[in-house]
């Protein structure tokens, strides 16, 4: 009798350690595999390499971004940080109750950043492609965008449509590495193109140097831009925006928990209509 009871202590004793020393949970470590009964305590099934195991600790969120009118850009009086994304970022962080910490980077080196580690999300407004989506991971979509196409004041009269850029007198200026570099070819395939590197708003100098012919961007971001540079810059028929993609964030592929918590919270801000007031009120700035 005192050798079962021995060995009944041992296996309760056992079971115990094997479940980090919770004593309310012996016995069960004793009736169960041990794998089971741990996996009965854990607070989550999140996968320990995932950011969300990160949030959950409390630590700073790295947010990658670059620079595009009205959706992320600095405040050349204030040099402060402001657009739709930018605020819904931080809504983000006040959601986590956690701190951000920006790294800036150019539309070129978006993903490859993104790709290394630099930064946990791409916050800024990225315009759906497939050579980015087959190495980066797409969140929602937020949003979506359409282009307008910018041209000097001078060719008002020569350009009143988007289809009289189809020429081959006609050169095309696009930000390297942004959406356009890879569709404006194939909407305009008779027309020459070039690509400048760095900040988006970059590729708008050569028309106002007369060295291009048109300057492509988004939407909001073009009638922002034109109205900052009212002296010169003109926008192609601003009511009709063409070629409609999804534009949103992007996080690495693998971690399927960070996804699936930013597409449901996308979603809450979508649906509430966080996103669109934050949108209504940056565009009544440009009127």
């Amino acid at each position: 009798m005192d050798e079962t009871l021995d060995n009944a202590k041992r296996r309760l004793v056992t079971g115990t350690a094997l479940l980090g020393g919770i004593a309310a949970v012996g016995a069960i470590g004793a009736a169960f595999p041990v794998k089971e009964a741990a996996a009965q305590i854990l607070e989550t099934g999140i996968d320990p390499n995932s950011v969300m195991n990160k949030l959950r600790k409390g630590a700073t969120l790295r947010v990658g971004y670059s620079q595009t009118p009205v959706w992320f850009f600095r405040d050349p009086r204030s040099n402060q940080l402001q657009g739709i994304y930018k605020d819904l970022v931080e809504a983000l962080m006040r959601d986590l109750e956690m701190t951000v910490e920006w790294v800036e980077v150019s539309f070129a080196n978006a993903t490859v950043g993104l790709r290394r580690g630099d930064y946990d999300l791409y916050g800024s407004s990225l315009t759906y492609t497939v050579p980015r989506a087959l190495v980066s991971n797409y969140i929602g979509p937020l949003w979506s965008k359409g282009s307008l196409a910018v041209v000097h004041r001078d060719d008002v009269q020569r350009f009143r449509t988007v289809e009289d850029l189809n020429r081959e007198d006609v050169t095309f200026s696009v930000s390297a590495g942004a959406s356009e570099e890879q569709r404006m070819p194939i909407l305009f395939p008779r027309a020459k193109f070039t690509a400048v590197t760095g900040q988006q708003v970059l590729a708008a100098e050569p028309v106002r140097t007369r060295r291009a012919t048109v300057y492509v961007t988004g939407d909001s971001d073009a009638l922002a831009f034109a109205k900052r540079n009212a002296s010169w810059a003109h926008v192609i028929d601003p009511a009709n925006p063409f070629d409609k993609r999804p534009n949103t964030w992007a996080i690495r592929y693998g971690d399927n928990a960070w996804k699936q918590f930013l597409d449901m919270w996308g979603a809450f801000m979508t649906e509430n209509g966080a996103i669109q007031r934050t949108y209504d009120h940056y565009i009544a700035q440009l009127t």
